[in-house]
């Protein structure tokens, strides 16, 4: 009885090389085109997660377009306090900067001693005795001594007159301005388009999503909607809870440095807090605002481990027990996928895609969970 071997598909070359040459254009397009792309990434995830509260206001018998406004509205002003306490703050701390250097510089004194201390014992005891109190014989001048005498009998070498040429200097408020202006220029431009994407993505949501249906064929349409879904929950669900979790250890941050007396606890409890949810280097940077807080006043060591050792603390608890419950449960993703994406992106897009990394992974992992003939893919990027 003969056995049928199921053969694997067969690709042409010519097919293959197409493939290898249209996932390397892809790549060059994300990379030079990020600013762009970084932009509308962002703008979807913000409509994403303001669609809910546009959809109240609907409910209320407002126009869409009215609600969208007055949810955007209501964010820029939400942004804006945000960032108007957070200046306030940081203005506080600019006004300390003097005080700062003055800590610092007497640090690195105290720790420049200590080690010279360290040197001269280890000196002391690695070098005999009788070889630390010798002394040059009579006669013999020291070596600083035979170095001035060399530098004194050295005839003079003459000094090289460099061609000085005067070029007119633009006025420095204006150099200074161009300057930054030119090394943001892009980003500021970009960043300035994000409210009015969200804005028209809320307000023309239902006319932009019967549009995007109407391009696939009758069944493709049902697939699509539910891929559509699919990445609209999990976007909120990621976003909110690291949200969630972001607040809960800025709270608990901010309530322990302002036990222990840190100056601008109510600045560094968020920022710390927050921090702390970058992947793989959130731990290091969570701890450096507090330590770089704390010189200013603290002079015992003890309390710098003590900082350390509480925010490790929050930082593993929050990984280990409230990130799988709160995002881990709806983003779906294995560690090494994960890990593979931060790569990825961190490389093409620095450390904004870092930030993105998770949630268009997650988002590329809902498509392929609902497209039957990419369903191998998910699995594949699946827990």
């Amino acid at each position: 009885m003969s056995t049928v071997t199921p053969s694997l598909p067969v690709h042409k070359p010519g097919q293959t090389s197409l493939s290898v040459l249209a996932f390397a254009a892809s790549i060059a397009l994300l990379y030079y085109g990020r600013v762009f792309f970084i932009t509308v990434v962002i703008a979807v995830i913000i409509a994403f997660l303001l669609d809910p509260v546009v959809s109240v206001f609907v409910k209320l018998r407002l126009p869409r377009a009215v609600a969208s406004f007055i949810v955007c509205s209501i964010s820029l002003l939400a942004l804006y306090l945000l960032g108007f306490g957070l200046y306030t703050q940081f203005s506080g701390f600019v006004e300390e900067l003097p005080i700062y250097s003055q800590r610092m510089n007497e640090m690195v004194d105290s720790v420049a001693s200590q080690m010279d201390a360290i040197e001269k014992r280890t000196f002391q005891m690695v070098v005999p005795k009788r070889f630390q109190d010798q002394q040059p014989p009579p006669g013999v001048p020291p070596d600083s001594a035979r170095r001035r005498k060399s530098a004194k009998q050295e005839p003079p070498q003459p000094v090289a007159i460099q061609e000085v040429r005067i070029h007119p200097e633009p006025t420095p408020l204006l150099t200074y301005v161009y300057g930054y202006l030119r090394s943001f220029y892009d980003a500021v431009l970009m960043a300035s388009f994000v409210p009015f994407l969200v804005y028209f993505m809320l307000s023309w949501r239902d006319h932009m999503r019967r549009s995007f249906l109407y391009l696939f064929p009758g069944t493709g349409r049902q697939v699509v909607g539910r891929s559509w879904e699919s990445v609209a929950d999990m976007v909120r669900a990621y976003m909110i809870g690291n949200f969630v979790l972001g607040v809960i250890l800025s709270a608990i941050s901010a309530g322990f440095f302002f036990v222990i007396k840190l100056p601008y606890w109510p600045l560094i409890g968020p920022i710390s807090g927050f921090l702390s949810l970058v992947p793989y280097v959130g731990l290091p940077l969570a701890i450096i605002p507090p330590i770089a807080a704390g010189l200013i006043v603290y002079n015992q060591p003890a309390i710098y481990v003590m900082i350390a050792v509480v925010i490790a603390m929050l930082h593993l608890t929050a990984l280990n027990f409230l990130y799988p419950k709160v995002v881990g449960s709806r983003v779906h993703l294995n560690p090494l996928v994960v890990t593979v994406a931060l790569m990825f992106w961190g490389t093409l897009w620095g450390g904004i895609g870092l930030l993105l990394a998770i949630p268009i992974t997650a988002g590329i992992k809902a498509v392929c969970d609902n497209v039957s003939s990419l369903q191998g893919f998910g699995k594949l990027l699946g827990d």
